[in-house]
């Protein structure tokens, strides 16, 4: 349990810091969407491995392996670029509207669900729809991303 609490202890030093977090209820939405994203990441692996024809709902560029892993090679998203990517990109994405471009042309589709989409597929959008992010600071953020894509989720003791 120590584990636990020094993992939320130290995601909670880091949005304390960000203007755009005010108490804990924002906290806990801006963990759970990131947290969401990054177990979601690890099933989809599992489910790509256990059968060969899994096709992801979400987006290649937006699942969470694809965008918010640091690989430490200096081009992880980052400050502004990354704020605007998660604001504009992701979030539209994941709750089902296209992303255009100035021009009206579709870049990336927004996640489509109907009746017949399975529910491991159709929760990322319901998850999604009343999610928000409340930070401001993109630098905060990437650090933030980088706590949570350290958990180690295919480790039974983590």
């Amino acid at each position: 349990m120590s584990n636990l609490s020094g993992f939320v202890k130290r995601l909670r030093d880091i949005m304390r810091n960000d203007a755009g977090i005010n108490g804990d209820a924002q906290r806990i939405e801006q963990i759970a969407w990131m947290l969401f994203l990054k177990v979601y990441d690890a099933k989809e692996q599992d489910w790509v491995f256990d059968d060969e024809n899994y096709v992801s709902i979400i987006p290649e560029q937006c699942r969470w392996s694809n965008w918010a892993h640091d690989d430490k090679s200096g081009s992880a998203m980052t400050g502004d670029q990354l704020l605007d990517f998660v604001n504009n990109t992701l979030f539209l994405v994941l709750k089902g509207k296209d992303v255009k471009d100035a021009g009206g042309k579709t870049l990336i589709e927004g996640i489509r669900v109907t009746p017949e989409t399975p529910i491991k597929k159709a929760i990322v959008q319901s998850t999604f729809s009343d999610a928000n992010n409340y930070m401001k600071d993109g630098v905060l953020l990437r650090q933030l991303i980088n706590v949570i894509d350290d958990l180690r989720l295919d480790d039974y003791e983590e």
